[in-house]
Formats: structure tokens, sequence, C-alpha cells
């Protein structure tokens, strides 16, 4: 089966954006799916911004990714990290697969799932984040 891919899936498959492992996340996400057997880790550090427009507020000040899958699951990979680096938490959260396969042009139907792979994985690693500091209080 050939899958009409976007130029834009295309290299971010072939040159990922935040490719690797933080040593000491904030949070870490990982998701699968045992159907397709894609595997996706997603690392964040969350600062608190200490001025301007977000002043007190929590933001992705880096963030990276490792995943094992296919075309499709290491393009949304990529493309989350961008969507949500320098976001506030609150907004990255709102970040959906709609949001993740519209950055890229469009995934061929059957890889949406990919998309929502990419935007659970960031979710759960936010969700670890504050259920870390509640632990931490």
């Amino acid at each position: 089966m050939v899958l009409d891919y976007t130029q834009k899936v295309i290299q971010h498959f072939k040159h990922p954006r935040n490719v690797g492992e933080i040593k000491k996340p904030s949070g870490i996400g990982i998701v699968g799916n045992r159907i397709c057997g894609d595997v996706m880790k997603v690392y964040i550090v969350v600062v608190r911004v200490k001025s301007g427009k977000n002043k007190g507020k929590e933001i992705i000040q880096k963030i990276k990714f490792q995943t094992l899958g296919c075309v499709a699951a290491i393009a949304t990979s990529s493309m989350i990290t961008e969507l949500a680096k320098n976001k506030t938490l609150d907004e990255a959260m709102k970040i959906t697969r709609e949001d993740i396969s519209k950055s890229l042009g469009r995934l061929p139907p059957i890889k949406e799932h990919c998309s929502n792979l990419a935007a659970d994985a960031l979710h759960e690693a936010i969700k670890d984040y504050r259920k870390k500091q509640k632990r931490d209080k």
C-alpha cells in the first residue's frame, strides 16, 4: 500500500525536531498502540515564567521525544514538540490531534491514530509533571 504523505510530513520524518531524551525531565509521557506497534515517549522541562505576559505561569521550556514507529508516528511526534514548546501547560493541554494533523498538512486516514498518540503522549507528560508537583508538596 502506498500512502500519500504531505511534504511537511516527509520533512518532519526525515529531519525530526527535538529528538532525544531529557535526563532529568519535569514530566514524561509514554503511550503506545498495540495494534500498529508505535511507541512514543515525550519528555518535558517546565519552568515558571518570571516576567512578561505569562508571568507566574508554568511553560514548557524544553521538550524532546523518542518514538519507535512509522513515518506518521515520527512526524507527529516531531510536530507535537514544535507545537508545545514555550506554551503554558494549559495551552499545551488544549493541543488536539486535529491541530497536529492540520499542522502537517494532513495525514492519510489510516494514519490519523498517530496524531492521537502524539497528543496523548504530551498530555501524559503534563499529567506526570502535575502529579509530581502534588507529591512534592
